[in-house]
């Protein structure tokens, strides 16, 4: 056998890059380290926040002098759960962008691996889902029945808000 017959086929030879576009990638991967440590800082911020807020609804319910109503109670208690989701949105995007353009094999749970953006997508829309029900949730523990149709209003639009999300995510989901 000589050397004519041992020629390597296209596939096997190694695929040239394009200086200039190895370069726009690393540079577009350089900007998105922006978002990703942008979002992780707000995640964390809103958790503080969170924590905060917890602190003075422990101090109302049982250190001050004037401790809330069980409606105001209930409220409070539902705006921190709403703070505390809203974090967990932000961090979802947070490592889902990181996941997208940095590293994929981050030791994470199942539910919140992102192997492309309408994983990300999904994810959040998910979220996003829980947070306007926690939000109507919310607003129907204080509203009043003085003949306002409000939460009327407020629970049609949200519901179709999340019709429309659902709908969006099962167009994802057929991907």
């Amino acid at each position: 056998m000589n050397a004519d017959n041992h020629k390597t086929s296209p596939a096997a030879e190694p695929r040239r890059v394009d200086p200039f576009l190895n370069a726009g990638g690393w540079f577009i991967r350089g900007v998105m380290i922006i978002p990703v440590v942008a979002t992780f800082l707000t995640a964390l911020a809103l958790l503080v926040y969170g924590a905060i807020e917890t602190w003075h609804f422990v101090d109302a319910l049982f250190i001050s002098d004037h401790h809330p109503s069980r409606d105001e109670a209930l409220l409070l208690a539902i705006e921190i759960v709403d703070l505390f989701l809203l974090a967990t949105v932000v961090q979802v995007v947070s490592l889902g962008i990181y996941q997208l353009y940095f590293n994929q094999d981050l030791r994470l749970p199942a539910w919140l691996k992102i192997n492309n953006l309408d994983d990300l997508k999904s994810k959040l829309v998910g979220v996003t889902i829980t947070v306007l029900a926690v939000y109507f949730l919310g607003q129907a523990v204080v509203w009043t029945a003085s003949g306002s149709p409000d939460i009327l209003y407020l629970g049609g639009a949200v519901a179709l808000v999340i019709v429309a999300l659902t709908y969006f995510l099962s167009k994802i989901d057929d991907h």
